[in-house]
């Protein structure tokens, strides 16, 4: 591995995981929000996320970029279908933050590198050593547990990995400065967004400027917590194996399901915290490798 190599990888895993670890937390701000309804609260994510990128792309001299990406039937066409993916994954995850379920939201995120694992293989030729095929092995064991256990079928579980990671795939094949396709994905929903925030304003129950100070600045805060994160798993993708990718989500749900059993009283079973147990256990594995392996190479 080249300096320059293992410099990109080393950045990039820190953009991961520093979009895991707000992803892990982020229950908190929408429980915050947990009285606006649930659509309201995704259109001013949309909307503030669009805004908020404005700028950020002018600083970083990608305004050209901007434009000239809506001259690509090929890419608007792609980020028409991740716009579409993301919007489903955010309007299911606050769903089930909202309505007491974040144990099986962390479920689904949990799968989700598994998932990823498995684009990588199917769809980029991505290899696994012995032991990082150990660790999924071991993962998987601790998912199928966990699903078995629920008794039923864990529909939310599934969409949150399956669309999470069907974006992540596509955005890593795009080759498309992180900010850039995000602006886009957002503006494509912007303009819909809008008209329905007015019509909200018109009939009465809106509830941006119309609550409390703080349920205004929180959902104009909206593009912070959403857009930044997203930013920041853009780069990881572009740097990293989307398999390393894969593993380092297990931070997000597994900071989640704390946040699940010990801040918010979700009950947590023995057969649930055997499961826990099992993924962590991937984790140790996955992580010795990787740091066998750089040693390796150094």
């Amino acid at each position: 591995m080249s300096k320059n190599r293992k410099n990109e990888s080393i950045s990039g895993l820190l953009a991961g995981g520093s979009a895991f670890l707000i992803w892990g937390l982020v229950p908190i701000y929408w429980k915050v929000l947990s009285h606006v309804p649930v659509l309201e609260t995704i259109t001013h994510r949309i909307v503030w996320s669009f805004i908020f990128l404005l700028p950020v792309i002018y600083l970083q001299g990608q305004w050209k970029i901007f434009i000239n990406t809506f001259k690509s039937f090929r890419t608007i066409k792609w980020l028409f279908v991740t716009t579409l993916l993301v919007a489903s994954n955010w309007f299911l995850f606050i769903w089930s933050v909202n309505n007491d379920m974040i144990l099986q939201a962390s479920l689904g995120y949990y799968i989700n590198p598994l998932v990823n694992v498995l684009f990588g293989i199917v769809f980029l030729q991505e290899r696994l050593r012995k032991f990082q095929i150990l660790a999924v092995m071991i993962a998987a064991t601790g998912v199928l547990y966990l699903t078995w256990q629920y008794g039923s079928f864990p529909y939310i579980a599934i969409i949150l990995a399956v669309t999470f990671g069907l974006y992540g795939l596509i955005r890593k094949k795009l080759n498309l400065n992180p900010a850039v396709g995000l602006a886009v994905e957002t503006l494509i929903l912007t303009i819909p967004g809008l008209v329905y925030l007015v019509w909200l304003e018109r009939t009465g129950p809106a509830a941006f400027l119309h609550a409390d100070y703080i349920t205004n600045i929180f959902l104009i805060c909206t593009a912070l917590v959403t857009a930044l994160p997203l930013l920041l798993f853009n780069i990881g993708v572009k740097r990293l194996r989307l398999a390393t990718v894969g593993f380092l989500q297990y931070l997000g749900p597994s900071l989640m399901f704390i946040l699940a059993v010990f801040a918010y009283g979700e009950p947590l079973s023995v057969h649930q915290l055997i499961a826990f147990i099992f993924i962590w256990a991937a984790l140790v594995v996955y992580t010795m490798d990787s740091i066998r392996s750089l040693k390796c190479i150094n």
